[in-house]
């Protein structure tokens, strides 16, 4: 029963399962997100990540359990990826305002607050792939959303690319207060990044502080326990420039 007084959660999944067919991808997972926090959903390849992204935003039907939101709760969704034609001539301040009623010193503030000012006049297909991530960002960040969903936004980005959008994300947080619900691979960076860590394959296997987690039995059987103890050591040392030096001399190591 909520205590009286306790700030509603943003999201809340309860015992929730999904099935495709006779394939049951999600089993009784139980999640919550609160206000301000950065929880990071890890998991191997088929563990039911993007399914649990998907009954949250309410793209797919569970089976059972239920999921709830915050009455009136902003999202803000940054996909895994976008295709747009390279031949089309389409500008970041013209996709910005795409679909919606959007003024121009919006698309300017929040292409800002996503840490790629001045592209505005910019051509969509002449952006970098970490540029193109920070403009999907951006549009994002228009609505002022409460909570911003990340499924592997990343995906396709150098590891240095990765990190600095991560550390674009905590940034993002810290100065809009947002809380962040994320996708990733990039175990070794987003641990630095998280303040509560779910690993999912197919149920939730563990969950806590990415110190935690790092060091539990059911996450150490999945990744194994070297990455664990290196990320352990990502928490521990948060600070942002140390961390990116760290990051570097793992990735020199393996």
């Amino acid at each position: 029963m909520r205590r009286p007084g306790r700030v509603m959660s943003l999201i809340n999944v309860e015992n929730l399962s999904v099935r495709y067919g006779a394939n049951t991808v999600l089993r009784h997972v139980g999640l919550t997100v609160e206000p301000g926090e950065i929880v990071t959903i890890v998991g191997p390849n088929g563990s039911g990540k993007t399914s649990l992204f998907r009954a949250i935003i309410g793209a797919t039907e569970p089976a059972a359990g239920r999921v709830t939101l915050k009455p009136g709760l902003r999202i803000g969704y940054v996909p895994q990826r976008l295709h747009i034609d390279p031949t089309l001539p389409i500008t970041v301040g013209r996709f910005m305002r795409l679909g919606d009623r959007v003024r121009r010193q919006d698309c300017v503030t929040a292409l800002d607050a996503a840490g790629v000012p001045d592209m505005l006049k910019r051509q969509m297909s002449q952006l970098s792939g970490g540029q193109f991530q920070r403009v999907l960002l951006a549009r994002a960040l228009i609505a002022r959303p409460e909570i911003l969903l990340l499924d592997e936004a990343t995906q396709g980005l150098d590891q240095p690319g990765s990190a600095a959008f991560y550390r674009q994300i905590e940034t993002v947080r810290a100065e809009t207060g947002c809380a962040v619900l994320m996708i990733s691979h990039e175990l070794h960076v987003v641990m630095s990044a998280s303040d509560r860590v779910v690993c999912l394959n197919g149920h939730v296997c563990c969950e806590g502080t990415p110190a935690v987690v790092a060091s539990a039995p059911e996450y150490r059987a999945l990744f194994g326990t070297g990455t664990g103890g290196a990320l352990a050591l990502y928490r521990h040392d948060h600070d942002h420039d140390h961390s990116h030096d760290h990051m570097h001399g793992q990735e020199a190591a393996e």
